[in-house]
């Protein structure tokens, strides 16, 4: 088995649609046979929600992981809807941030945890929180790339412009930081300004857009409210087939790299 590939999902601009896409492409890997792991990073817990599972109820969490409570293996859940492992998350982890600030190589916390699994999962996703803080930086130093979801609309693009910013100076800690992709949500292509967007993000960022566009879909939005990704809510949903797609796009390009470094 290759080595675990750990991404960052991750976007400075809130409503962008990152935890639908973490749940579902989590989901989506896993339909591909492949071992998935999903971080919930987000003291919101909405990944751990969407996954089926009670945050109001954990035993243990995220925050035990970071504060050195309790080892990672012995946190996680697994996604019965979704069939991958979950670290889940909930508001326990806004304590965490302030208990991060003062304790050493805070930075690293995550990553150390992570490359305790090291090839026990294909895929580990972080669904990161809707700002950059020590939980955001953590996940940018525990991963090999980040994928930015993002709407295309004007400020989108004004936020993803900083965001890259962060990720250059963050390089400084983990120098194999890079994007990853670039997914574009909530695609809808009846509207001028969608097409120009998408027109501007493929000029700039090239072979990192990734060509699958997840489009509006309701239910894609439904399925969290059930605990499921929308591949199990609704397997004929245009977004479950998108990030079927999404998926397929992500190992494609994963082993185009192996059979280029090989």
């Amino acid at each position: 088995m290759s080595e675990t590939r750990i991404y960052a999902i991750a976007n400075q601009k809130g409503g962008v649609g990152k935890t639908t896409t973490c749940v579902n492409l989590a989901a989506s890997l896993v339909a591909t046979k492949k071992k998935v792991l999903l971080v919930d990073l987000d003291p919101q817990g909405n990944a751990t929600t969407g996954s089926g599972i009670d945050k109001n109820d954990l035993e243990f969490s995220i925050y035990d992981v970071l504060t050195g409570r309790k080892p990672v293996l012995e946190t996680l859940e697994l996604s019965e809807s979704g069939g991958y492992q979950v670290l889940p998350a909930n508001g326990d982890l806004t304590a965490a941030e302030v208990e991060l600030l003062s304790m050493d190589d805070k930075e690293y916390l995550l990553r150390n945890s992570l490359n305790t699994l090291q090839n026990l999962f294909d895929y580990i996703l972080i669904d990161c929180p809707p700002s950059l803080n020590m939980l955001t930086l953590n996940a940018m130093v525990a991963c090999n790339g980040v994928i930015i979801p993002m709407q295309c609309e004007y400020y989108a693009l004004e936020g993803l412009s900083a965001l890259v910013d962060t990720i250059n100076q963050v390089q400084q800690l983990n120098s194999e930081l890079k994007i990853e992709g670039i997914l574009r949500t909530m695609y809808d292509p009846r509207n001028s300004l969608t097409i120009d967007v998408s027109a501007q993000l493929t000029d700039f960022f090239g072979d990192s857009l990734y060509r699958t566009c997840v489009p509006r879909n309701v239910r894609l939005a439904e399925a969290p409210s059930y605990g499921q990704p929308a591949l199990i809510y609704d397997r004929q949903s245009k977004g479950a087939i998108a990030y079927l797609a999404m998926a397929g796009e992500m190992i494609r390009r994963n082993e185009a790299e192996e059979t280029c470094t090989a």
